[in-house]
């Protein structure tokens, strides 16, 4: 979760989010003039009878626990209809599973991620996958991926248990089959591979041979189980 486990992926950049602005009250509140052209083109699910329904408490991944983030820390979206999903994004907490969830819920804190998994393989998720988590500390990548936190330190290589392992992979893998992307080093990424970061994780210790490994099998097994 960053170096210190705080302030790790924060969406700060000005975007008129749905929290403060809609489409027709973003028209006469702040002028069309100041708003990002890309930023009206993502803006069109937000008329009325296009956003998604939502269900409190439903999950992307099947078996997950639904713990939520505060509002602060994610911005709402549509995606893949507004942005598309082409990345998962690799982090360590840098802390406890509990002390992860109890920041992600602060919304002084200004990040967190979809998902968190623990060592023992038991996953929460905190975002939707719809919508836009503040985990990478890049816009862009935000925008286009969906975050994955592990329990441990970046320098504990005993903190990245086979339970874990095994549990993220299978994670990883359906995310890249919900939203057919390739299971591969180009789409799976640690937050050390973003650009602008100044994060070291997920560090030196974590197997991305074994890991990559796999998410393969998860996926060709996915596959498998729908042919």
């Amino acid at each position: 979760m960053g170096k210190s486990g705080a302030g790790k992926g924060a969406d700060r950049d000005g975007r008129v989010s749905r929290r403060t602005l809609i489409i027709g009250g973003a028209a006469s509140a702040v002028g069309v003039g100041l708003l990002a052209r890309s930023d009206l083109a993502h803006m069109w699910w937000q008329m009325p009878g296009v956003d998604k329904p939502r269900d409190a408490g439903a999950v992307d991944y099947r078996g997950a626990e639904w713990v939520a983030a505060a509002a602060a820390n994610w911005r709402r979206a549509d995606r893949p209809a507004d942005y598309t999903i082409d990345r998962v994004i690799i982090h360590v907490t840098q802390g406890s599973y509990q002390g992860t969830l109890k920041v992600f819920k602060d919304p002084w804190h200004g990040a967190a991620s979809h998902y968190v998994v623990r060592q023992d393989g038991h996953i929460a998720q905190m975002i939707r996958e719809l919508d836009v988590a503040f985990h990478a500390g890049n816009r862009e990548y935000n925008e286009r991926s969906v975050g994955i936190e592990h329990e441990g330190f970046v320098d504990h290589p005993e903190d990245f248990t086979e339970a874990m392992y095994a549990a993220s992979a299978r994670l990883t893998a359906a995310i890249c089959r919900r939203y057919d992307f390739p299971p591969d080093r180009k789409h799976v990424i640690g937050h050390v591979e973003v650009p602008g970061t100044d994060h070291t994780d997920p560090g030196p210790h974590w197997d991305w041979d074994k890991y990559m490994r796999l998410v393969r099998e998860a996926h060709k097994r996915a596959g498998a189980a729908k042919a």
